[in-house]
């Protein structure tokens, strides 16, 4: 990926032409990168953008880089959502826009709505809304609810952090790298999980759905936490390491007034 941005080609180009030597801008760009690279900097970063669900995001380190895991959630949330006809979507802890813009993206009729804490994080967001020319999503700065008072949605969807305070993969890998208010919660992990389950239900119309990414081991108690605060139809389905990666519901009452 490296040699491909030095020599703005591709792999397919890298593979065909392997007796091919760099000049030396190209070798300057490509040990610059390189350095970067041993010092455990994630390539997303280095690049500056990651692909997501086929998409091209900008990337920064103000914001979680996109995993294929979290692809499992747009494909249930597009599950959900006519092909055709308004949806009222709501995407907490944006990011770079990811889960909203995909959605976006494959559903141009829906209203989608995309929060985030971090104003840093929605400036991503909004110029990634630019590059892929979706239109169809509105940016909130807010605390998961808290700027969003009165307002309803079909459907609630959202990968918010997750992983326990102490936890030992925090000193490994690309999370150094990542900013901690997208990642740790709480020191099981789930102080967020909660959060956003306990207060959804004010924010869903009757008969609305709620989607969460969550902790490879975390499917039972989220499963629970649907449960007891008012879902149904409740479930966890597996990314495509087979590992349950996300749970969702429907909210109880008047089910019959679902729009899906």
């Amino acid at each position: 990926m490296l040699l491909q941005r030095s020599l703005q080609v591709s792999r397919a180009y890298l593979l065909a032409h392997p007796e091919q030597m760099l000049d030396a801008a190209q070798q300057a760009a490509y040990d610059a990168m390189l350095q970067r690279r041993m010092r455990g900097e994630p390539i997303a970063h280095i690049l500056g953008e990651r692909e997501f669900f086929g998409l091209g995001f900008k990337v920064t380190p103000d914001t979680l880089i996109p995993r294929p895991d979290t692809e499992l959630l747009v494909e249930l949330a597009l599950q959900q959502i006519p092909q055709r006809g308004t949806c009222r979507v709501l995407d907490l802890g944006t990011g770079t826009g990811a889960i909203a813009l995909s959605i976006a993206h494959a559903r141009p009729d829906s209203a989608v709505t995309a929060v985030d804490a971090s104003a840093a994080a929605l400036e991503v967001a909004r110029e990634n809304a630019l590059r892929l020319g979706v239109a169809n999503v509105q940016f909130v700065q807010s605390d998961w609810f808290s700027a969003l008072e009165g307002q309803r949605f079909d459907l609630i969807a959202s990968n918010p952090p997750y992983i326990a305070a102490g936890d030992a993969h925090l000193a490994q890998g690309d999370v150094r790298f990542e900013p901690a208010s997208a990642l740790v919660s709480g020191t099981d992990g789930l102080d967020d999980i909660r959060r956003i389950v306990a207060q959804a239900g004010d924010f869903l119309v009757a008969g609305g759905r709620l989607l969460l990414e969550h902790g490879y081991d975390q499917a039972a108690v989220v499963r629970e936490l649907l449960r007891l605060s008012g879902y149904d139809e409740v479930f966890s389905a597996k990314d495509i390491a087979g590992i349950e990666r996300a749970s969702a519901g429907v909210l109880r009452n008047s089910l019959s007034n679902s729009r899906y």
